[in-house]
């Protein structure tokens, strides 16, 4: 698998993250700071939606509503 970071990853070690791996149909993540350990994976369209979801909410900014 070819594991990516975000580009929003922050600075220093560049442990403090996930990554991402894509495959046929799905999408797998794991902690950067523990790659040997447990990995997720998610549809692809489900992942999709989910960062489409956290570009428009205001979470995604570090905003917390109201």
């Amino acid at each position: 698998m070819n594991w990516r970071k975000s580009t929003y990853s922050d600075g220093g070690d560049g442990d403090t993250c996930v990554e991402i791996a894509d495959l046929p149909t799905r999408i797998a993540v794991r902690d950067s700071k523990f790659p040997a350990r447990a990995t997720l994976s998610f549809p692809a369209a489900s992942f999709a939606a989910l960062i489409g979801h956290l570009k428009e909410d205001p979470w995604s900014e570090g905003r917390m509503p109201g």
